[in-house]
């Protein structure tokens, strides 16, 4: 691996570390079409001294298809941040695809980041399979050796937790401790099942949220009609919304600070352009982070085909009432819905059709000698409990901490108290 740029700089008496480097574009060698060959990933290394002898810590940020944070200085002391950087120098990694990783977006109507590949969909779509957890892993190990690092600790958060349980799965001698929050991916298990018990979980919190705000069943069922009378209710910037996209504010109820803002978007006049605006700003799947939409259901499929999981499982139940909100359910209507989206249209069919690869392998997990804690959410709207309980068994040094005091974005939330507990947990 050659560095391509190190740049090092001071803020608010922390310091930082910027560090971009070439990694393998396809570094399994599945793709069957002729891709570049490599492709380059950012990361940024933050530490309260110049020249830290801590030990690293590597965030793993939740999506699939989001860069890292970007803290503001003074770091919050209630964060997660300020937990980590008592312990550890935290490296934040933009995973390939995202932030100053080779991103991959549009714009006037065409694919961008991936010029190299062409415009044919089937040949985008297998570029696209080489952005799942697998290969940010791979990633993440040609940044450690560059780094001189014998071995480092993760912190997952959702998605992150994905990856960082493929990195005990693939390379665990380059693990001190490893750290999960918002859950743990389901094993061998078709997603459409999955997405069956979050569309159960929905389901209650849709229910909980019209009985805190009465009148909001009565707003949505308004909204909803107005976006099914035509074409959609139209957004900034020449997007659209439908019922179905609508119902996708659901996403709000895995927060815990979620349903008021719920609320308050609802009480706004529909017809007015502070509500369109806020309404575009709160749609999970959109322009800003492409990647969500198109290979978000493909980080469940360990050794399945997704085809639309999420639609493939929704009850009738939720089918009949569109007043039962949707969380990270994504489908099709997003990418003919957003101009910036619908050039991704075809190209996600194809990554939905297509069958992928096994992420894990239990006897690898089970064999880890690498000790960590999980913070599994009894009420998290995203991640099953129980499949969050069930792949944990395969993790003997993790120690796992179920609670309902935090939905899914517990870290976010209430971070340095999460971390302190994971890391109490962790080392006894």
């Amino acid at each position: 691996m050659s560095a391509v740029d190190q740049h090092s700089w001071t803020r608010g008496g922390l310091h930082f570390r910027d560090v971009t480097f070439d990694a393998g574009f396809d570094h399994f060698g599945r793709a069957q079409v002729s891709l570049p060959e490599t492709l380059n990933v950012f990361a940024r290394i933050i530490a309260t001294e110049a020249d830290s002898q801590k030990p690293c810590l590597v965030f793993l940020q939740g999506g699939p298809g989001v860069e890292a944070p970007r803290p503001v200085t003074p770091v919050s002391p209630g964060s997660w941040l300020a937990r980590a950087l008592e312990d550890f120098q935290v490296i934040m990694l933009d995973q390939r695809g995202t932030g100053r990783s080779s991103p991959i977006g549009s714009t006037a109507g065409s694919i961008t980041g991936l010029e190299a590949v062409g415009e044919d969909p089937s040949a985008i779509a297998e570029a696209l399979a080489c952005f799942r957890a697998d290969s940010i892993v791979e990633d993440a190990e040609i940044l450690r050796n560059h780094l001189g690092v014998d071995s480092w600790s993760l912190l997952g958060q959702s998605f992150g937790g994905f990856t960082a349980l493929r990195y005990v799965s693939a390379h665990a001698s380059s693990l001190d401790e490893v750290y999960f929050t918002g859950g743990l991916p389901a094993i061998g298990i078709d997603p459409a099942a999955i997405y069956g018990r979050t569309w159960q979980g929905m389901i209650r919190k849709s229910e909980q949220h019209y009985r805190a705000f009465p009148g909001d069943r009565e707003r949505m069922a308004r909204l909803i009609d107005l976006a099914e009378s035509g074409d959609g209710i139209a957004l900034p910037g020449g997007a659209r919304a439908t019922g179905e996209r609508i119902r996708l504010l659901g996403h709000y109820l895995g927060s815990s600070d979620g349903p008021e803002k719920l609320h308050y978007l609802l009480d706004l006049d529909p017809a007015s352009a502070a509500f369109r605006h806020d309404l575009a700003a709160a749609l999970p799947f959109s322009g800003r982070n492409p990647l969500y939409a198109i290979v978000h259901e493909s980080c469940w499929a360990d050794g399945s085909t997704t085809n639309w999981a999420a639609r493939r499982a929704m009850p009738d139940q939720v089918r009949e009432d569109l007043t039962l909100l949707a969380g990270e359910h994504a489908g099709p209507e997003s990418l003919h819905e957003d101009p910036e989206l619908t050039p991704f249209a075809e190209v996600a069919e194809l990554v939905a059709g297509r069958q992928w690869p096994q992420l894990y392998d239990v006897a690898a997990l089970q064999a880890a000698d690498v000790r960590g804690a999980a913070a599994v959410y009894f009420e998290d709207a995203y991640v099953p409990v129980e499949h969050s309980l069930a792949t944990v068994e395969h993790l003997g040094g993790v120690e796992p901490w179920v609670t309902n005091e935090y939905e899914h974005n517990g870290l976010r939330a209430d971070g340095y108290r999460v971390l302190d507990r994971l890391i109490g947990l962790a080392r006894g």
